[in-house]
């Protein structure tokens, strides 16, 4: 499969949040319906205006994106149909092309992605209790270790 990862464009916020969507889906079982659709809402109101780095396929279309701020990723998110292709390893190679002292955050319950960001290099360096937005989903704090 052939991605390319460019900046996100204005006129594919729905297709961004389409595949936050099939990626929380797929992937955060443990969230509350409730606290899922609020998400959802708060993905809805800022996703299309940031500035986010986009793994397109061969069609451009989008079937990943992060969010980078500095050295620290706020998000990762892949289409569940094209997980195992490598397009989340893409996104943070691009990432640490960036920002070599790279940090992220995820739900500890998220056993996938905690799983790939130890294989990718990432070793835990914290704990919170509850995430971003003070709910009771234990955020593991990640941070690049070469080697």
């Amino acid at each position: 499969m052939v991605i390319s990862i460019r900046r996100s464009r204005h006129d594919e916020g729905e297709k961004l949040v389409a595949v936050w969507c099939r990626s929380v889906d797929a992937t955060h079982h443990f969230l509350s319906a409730e606290y899922r659709a609020e998400l959802e809402t708060l993905v809805r109101s800022f996703l299309p205006e940031a500035p986010l780095w986009v793994a397109a396929n061969a069609q451009d279309e989008p079937v990943g994106f992060m969010l980078l701020s500095g050295q620290h990723m706020d998000a990762l998110f892949v289409d569940p149909d094209v997980r195992g292709m490598g397009v989340g390893r893409l996104l943070v190679e691009h990432a640490l092309s960036q920002a070599p002292a790279l940090t992220t955050n995820v739900n500890e319950q998220n056993e996938q992605a905690v799983g790939f960001y130890k294989r990718m290099g990432f070793r835990v360096t914290g704990r919170s209790e509850v995430d971003d937005l003070g709910k009771p989903y234990p955020l593991l704090n990640l941070a690049y270790l070469k080697g």
